[in-house]
């Protein structure tokens, strides 16, 4: 419904947005962006009406904005660095994601995201990270930080076999996920999907992944579930609810060609 384009110092505050036939606002190529006091409402179930979408863009303040729609609350794609997101309420929804990264094999750089004191609820997914198998590059420094989970499934969630199609060929590059730290975030789950779900490369290890503080309970009924981990390096600070157990210790032995995986431009404009 709005769009900026290679724009640079923008506020944009205290803005209704309903019922968008698609994305609701997207910035492109841009540089300084601080967004406030949105209100965005549109149906649980209307397809790729994304709340916030972010890409090739660096610099962005996210703040104290609800979100309800049928699709990503705050979507974050490649070539985005420095965001910080903060008071953002969620739901229903599909949650904060950074990706899809790296379709049709390309390459995607993502850094120094954070978010924190949020709350999503009654949502599909709550913080995830999603990359296509074939993908290059690199995800770095996230934060999710004092995140209220209400009635939500896949509240934390890496997926590096995003597919949306039946059936998507296996591929060895991947987009290389690390440090990415999940710390005091705590709720409610429903118990038809994990809450904890860390599906990375076979051939690209997620590293240096950091839990503290994460206390997720079943909303309603038993966890049917455990915690999922493929692949993925990191470390529990303190005891997780539900228990994880699946974080494999220090680092994997080589990351192949791993030029290939690294990003020269951080600000991801290539």
């Amino acid at each position: 419904m709005i769009r900026f384009f290679m724009s640079s110092n923008l506020v944009v505050s205290g803005i209704k947005i309903q019922n968008s036939p698609q994305f609701h606002m997207k910035f492109d190529g841009c540089e300084g962006v601080l967004i406030e006091k949105l209100l965005i409402s549109t149906p649980k179930l209307s397809p790729n009406t994304d709340g916030i979408h972010i890409g090739n863009t660096k610099s962005v303040a996210i703040y104290n904005s609800m979100i309800s729609n049928g699709d990503d609350c705050i979507s974050i794609g490649p070539g985005c660095s420095d965001v910080h997101i903060e008071g953002v309420t969620c739901g229903p929804s599909h949650g904060i994601s950074i990706g899809s990264l790296g379709v049709h094999n390309s390459q995607a750089c993502v850094s120094n995201i954070t978010v924190r004191n949020a709350v999503i609820r009654e949502s599909d997914n709550g913080v995830r990270i999603k990359t296509w198998q074939g993908g290059t590059g690199s995800v770095s420094g996230i934060s999710f930080e004092n995140i209220q989970m209400e009635n939500v499934r896949n509240c934390i969630n890496i997926d590096q076999y995003y597919c949306l199609q039946k059936a998507c060929l296996n591929q060895t590059s991947a987009v290389y996920v690390r440090d990415v730290q999940y710390r005091n975030i705590k709720g409610s789950y429903d118990v038809r999907n994990t809450p904890i779900h860390f599906a990375c490369s076979d051939t690209v290890a997620c590293t240096n992944i950091t839990m503290a503080d994460v206390e997720l309970m079943p909303h309603e009924g038993e966890l049917i579930e455990e915690p999922f981990c493929w692949n993925a390096y990191g470390i529990e600070e303190t005891l997780s609810i539900p228990p994880i157990g699946c974080l494999l210790k220090g680092m994997p032995h080589a990351i192949t060609e791993s030029s290939q995986y690294s990003c020269s431009n951080e600000n991801g404009r290539f």
